[in-house]
């Protein structure tokens, strides 16, 4: 029979938080850390001079986006625990019936320790403000 005294008990919750702790995500500014080396390749097509592939680096910061340090930044934001930041309009959505281009864009590789494979365009009302809330990791391409 195993008899715990207060002190062993005490102990044994002490050992068990410390290694709970180690694998714990580490917190900086009251948020989760992001792992490091984040990397997402954006292709826009049909967007006039935003055309091209373009590499967005995080955690640190890089790549050969045009605005790597507010592409960055507006992911942070979005990155919110239980939500993607990615995620495609929900099926069964109403949206506009209006036309915003014929802009198109793919997002893929890793974001918060995720992949990510994304495509976009601005077919719809919901499609437009799917798009342009992720500006300016996608091209500000409003009329």
């Amino acid at each position: 029979m195993v008899q715990f005294t207060s002190c062993g008990v005490l102990l044994g919750a002490v050992a068990l938080l410390s290694t709970a702790g180690a694998a714990a995500p580490a917190y900086a500014h009251g948020r989760p850390s992001v792992p490091l080396g984040d990397r997402i390749v954006v292709t826009v097509s049909h967007a006039g001079r935003a055309d091209g592939t373009y590499v967005l680096r995080c955690h640190p910061g890089g790549g050969s986006h045009p605005d790597p340090v507010a592409a960055c930044d507006a992911l942070d934001r979005r990155t919110v625990w239980g939500q993607d930041p990615f995620a495609p309009v929900p099926p069964r959505s109403l949206c506009t019936m209006q036309y915003g281009g014929t802009a198109t864009a793919r997002v893929t590789g890793t974001w918060a320790g995720r992949p990510v494979d994304a495509r976009y365009d601005r077919s719809n009302g919901c499609q437009i403000a799917r798009w342009d809330d992720l500006v300016p990791v996608l091209p500000d391409v409003r009329s």
